[in-house]
Parts: C-alpha cells; sequence; structure tokens
C-alpha cells in the first residue's frame, strides 16, 4: 500500500507557472507507475502525465502541448508536476496516482491508489 499527499495548488495568474508535489509514503515507491489527473467543475477526470518506474519514460495528454512535465525522484519517494504558461483551462483540482502496474498508462482506472488533491486556480 502506500499513501499520497499533493502539495503545492494555488492561485495564480495566466501566462504563470506552478510546481506540485506528491509525496508518497513507505519504501516501495519504486515500484508503481505515478500519475498525474485533474478534474475541473463539470468535467469527467481527465489524464494529464504519467511516468514509468524508472523515470525513463513519460506521456503526457496531447493537449497540454508540452506545457507540463511530470518527473520523479525515488529517493525521496516524490513526483513532481511542473506547469507552465497556465490558462484559466488549466483551473482543477490535480490529484497524483500510483499504479501497481509496470506498464506506463492513462486511463485512472489502471490506478490503485490516489492522493486528495490540490486546488489550483488560473486567474485571467
Amino acid at each position: 500500500q502506500v499513501q499520497l499527499v499533493e502539495s503545492g495548488g494555488s492561485l495564480v495568474q495566466a501566462g504563470g507557472s506552478l510546481r506540485l508535489s506528491c509525496a508518497a509514503s513507505g519504501r516501495t515507491f519504486s515500484n508503481y507507475v505515478m500519475g498525474w489527473f485533474r478534474q475541473a467543475p463539470g468535467k469527467e477526470r481527465e489524464f494529464v502525465a504519467a511516468i514509468s518506474r524508472t523515470g525513463g519514460s513519460t506521456t503526457y495528454a496531447n493537449s497540454l502541448k508540452g506545457r507540463f512535465t511530470i518527473s520523479r525522484d525515488n529517493a525521496k519517494n516524490t513526483v513532481a508536476l511542473q506547469m507552465n504558461s497556465l490558462s484559466p483551462e488549466d483551473t482543477a483540482v490535480y490529484y497524483c496516482a500510483a499504479s501497481v502496474g509496470i506498464v506506463v498508462v492513462t486511463t485512472g482506472r489502471l490506478y490503485h491508489y490516489w492522493g486528495q488533491g490540490t486546488q489550483v486556480t488560473v486567474s485571467s
């Protein structure tokens, strides 16, 4: 099992940047594929980014157009999401999640552990 706690969400101006962090408990962090998802009011949960267990492979939602970067530090049991050129469309609750599988996946139902979420609000 693993517990996930997100932090770093805040109010940010359009065009600005923000870095989210997710801290995991336990010493099996490197066994999990990690992902970030977000959910805006009235919308379905949306895949944002995912990273392999080693950190050597990443994938992103096509709509993000390279603005977001996911990374992980297995020695510190953390995964981060760097968000640049933010717009009001990015306003959402952001969640980190862990998958017990080996393959980098983009579907939320394939992730088994979830954080509580952190609010990101982008003002225009």
